[in-house]
């Protein structure tokens, strides 16, 4: 018997004469997909069903090209997550390249995780000469991305095209296990010294980050018909959950920043590139200028967020609320942001102490 189960319906898959059969029996139950199955063999022997001549199968370099064409439609609002995917599929292209799609297994899709965790990233500029670094090899979280959009690339060739592929060879890989925890908080010295460095508008985008809590692409789309200035809030009103939507209060600088581009800006999105006129998508080259400039330990523009966290917190404010002005909808993730620092912790220990009441021996002495 050559049966297995995709979601309720049995499916058969057999080799017959060199080709590979694989058809739905249409049946919920086994005992009948057995029926099926041996009924269809017979047929196939006697020559009263044909093989269905399958088209051939295009190689993987000529299946991502057609992809990344949809992923340009599909994901058109999406400019950053195009470039991701693009900068994903070229060590995916430079591996299996002229394989075609329907001989890619999960053996060889391991062996591509193999292959890509002995690899070493682009190198860096050349640093100082006699100061010796142990070899960097690929994080566990590059790799995985990687993976992930191998992942995708299936599922699309599965939608397309059963006939060609129809089982994701990817599904049956394990990704690499990823440390994700986040640590970098920005002190008041340090914000201070990076934002008189900084170019606009990352100078403007940086501000509205720590003061926020708001992701960099939210910061990015924000339009005018997001500000309500009167109400005291910034609306986000797009989202990948029901929980990033949401409002925002402002901060005295928050409110000064909002206010300003509102003037000074034109068109519908507060903040534009001047190159294409559309919406900023990246700010790297400012941020590693500014960091440079300012001489402040590196820290990723994403960390401002960590620290809008971690100084709502030190400041009294509760995991719940924090949960809502930062978009998440588990609360498991916010734990992740919010970092008390060290003095925080010890005047945290000592605030508990001084709530406790004293012994009454020490009270009669006194």
């Amino acid at each position: 018997m050559a049966l297995y189960k995709r979601g309720k319906t049995w499916w058969m898959s057999f080799i017959f004469k060199g080709d590979r059969i694989q058809i739905t029996t249409k049946c919920t139950n086994i005992r009948d997909a057995e029926t099926v199955e041996r009924a269809y063999r017979t047929q196939l022997a006697k020559g009263e069903v044909g093989v269905k001549v399958k088209k051939p199968a295009p190689t993987f370099k000529a299946a991502m090209k057609e992809f990344q064409s949809w992923v340009k439609v599909e994901h058109r609002s999406k400019p950053n997550t195009i470039r991701s995917y693009e900068a994903c599929s070229r060590p995916l292209i430079a591996f299996f390249r002229e394989k075609r799609i329907d001989k890619i297994n999960s053996r060889l899709v391991e062996q591509y995780k193999e292959h890509r965790s002995q690899q070493r990233p682009t190198p860096r500029k050349a640093k100082k000469k006699g100061k010796k670094h142990p070899p960097r090899f690929l994080k566990p979280a590059t790799i995985n991305r990687e993976l992930a959009l191998l992942k995708i690339f299936f599922n699309f060739q599965i939608r397309k095209d059963r006939d060609i592929v129809s089982i994701n060879p990817v599904s049956e890989v394990k990704l690499f296990a990823e440390d994700n925890t986040q640590t970098r908080v920005v002190t008041f010295e340090e914000e201070e010294a990076y934002l008189l460095e900084a170019s606009q508008p990352l100078m403007d985008v940086a501000g509205l980050m720590v003061d926020t809590g708001m992701r960099p692409g939210e910061v990015a789309l924000i339009r005018r018909t997001d500000v309500f200035l009167d109400q005291g809030y910034v609306a986000i009103p797009r989202g990948k959950t029901k929980a990033a939507k949401r409002r925002i209060p402002l901060t005295d600088r928050a409110y000064e920043i909002l206010e300003r581009r509102m003037l000074e800006v034109e068109g519908e999105y507060l903040f534009i590139s001047e190159i294409t006129d559309r919406p900023i998508t990246t700010l790297k080259t400012a941020h590693m200028a500014a960091i440079r400039r300012s001489k402040v330990a590196y820290f990723r523009l994403y960390d401002l967020r960590h620290t809008f966290a971690t100084r709502f917190v030190e400041a009294g404010g509760d995991l719940v609320t924090l949960q809502a002005l930062m978009g998440h909808s588990d609360i498991k993730m916010v734990t992740r942001y919010a970092h008390p620092t060290q003095q925080h912790q010890f005047e945290a220990i000592k605030k508990m102490q001084a709530r406790k009441p004293k012994p009454k021996q020490a009270e009669e002495q006194e």
